[in-house]
């Protein structure tokens, strides 16, 4: 049910991605975006177990930098946005409900302020909403001045022809699983944040001026909360990481419709927890059909 594609950027970049769509008649549209120097991998348990695939078509995607859609050039939440913007237009989709998760969360918000017609509803996974990052996002937001700068060096390097050439492919379904059978299971928290908060992994089987960059997205200020008029689930890890929880919830509320679950994790439900991470967006989705079929016309 599952097929492998890609679209041709106006600007000429390949984006690989895959569609779950039963039949030749389009339904609903979800699209599934990953987070920080992950792939759409990231989303192949979600998708294998989910009841979702029963009512909607659904989309999985290697942003642009990532995965199958490898590029070296310039990257930010805007021109994330516009490639999915394109993907839509060609598989011929009106609006879209974009799942995203961290870095993928925040590529939602930005669409949703920027295609607003575009969305119908929102899905936001551990979102870094405004000013509240602690631990790791603090410290990249209070250097992020010499993060570009580091970006600028890096990719004058890579212009010069120093640069990795082969990226190595990682399946994330498989380290997830890893992960909870050797980390999880023994009850080592720190560990698994230890293991999954250090660059070093990432950096080593992803670009480092797109890490880089994806660091200083991460911190960046986002739209003005007010003006999503889409409807709004915003799932929060109940572990304290990367957000302050408190300020997290305050900035929830800015949202003009927004829902929220609570998850027994840290930073990375997806792995941690993915029944009940996929369990909360299944029910809040169904919930959406029905107010959308009971909405007067």
């Amino acid at each position: 049910m599952e097929q492998a594609r890609s679209l041709t950027t106006e600007d000429g970049v390949t984006i690989s991605y895959r569609l779950w769509r039963e039949g030749k008649q389009s339904r609903p549209l979800i699209v599934l975006l990953h987070g920080m120097a992950s792939n759409m991998t990231r989303w192949s348990e979600f998708l294998h177990n989910t009841t979702l695939k029963n009512d909607w078509d659904i989309v999985r995607l290697d942003l642009r930098g990532h995965g199958e859609s490898l590029y070296r050039g310039p990257l930010n939440a805007e021109i994330w946005s516009r490639d999915l913007l394109e993907l839509l237009d060609a598989e011929g989709y009106r609006q879209a409900l974009l799942i995203g998760h961290s870095l993928g969360a925040q590529v939602a918000i930005r669409f949703a302020y920027l295609y607003p017609q575009r969305v119908s509803g929102l899905v936001l996974i551990d979102p870094v909403l405004g000013k509240t990052s602690m631990g790791v996002a603090l410290w990249g937001r209070r250097i992020r001045y010499l993060i570009r700068a580091l970006v600028l060096s890096v990719r004058f390097l890579n212009y010069l022809g120093i640069r990795r050439r082969n990226i190595p492919k990682r399946d994330l379904w498989e380290l997830d699983e890893q992960v909870r059978k050797t980390l999880l299971a023994a009850g080592k928290s720190k560990e698994l944040i230890r293991a999954y908060s250090s660059p070093w992994p990432d950096l080593k089987q992803f670009p480092t001026a797109n890490y880089l960059e994806e660091v200083i997205e991460m911190v960046r200020p986002l739209p003005p909360l007010p003006a999503i008029t889409a409807p709004v689930l915003v799932v929060l890890s109940t572990g304290v990481t990367y957000m302050d929880p408190a300020v997290t919830r305050k900035m929830i509320t800015q949202f003009q419709n927004a829902d929220t679950a609570a998850i027994d994790a840290y930073h990375w439900p997806l792995t941690e927890r993915p029944l009940e991470v996929r369990q909360a967006i299944e029910s809040w989705c169904s919930s959406l059909r029905r107010r959308a079929a009971t909405a007067p016309s």
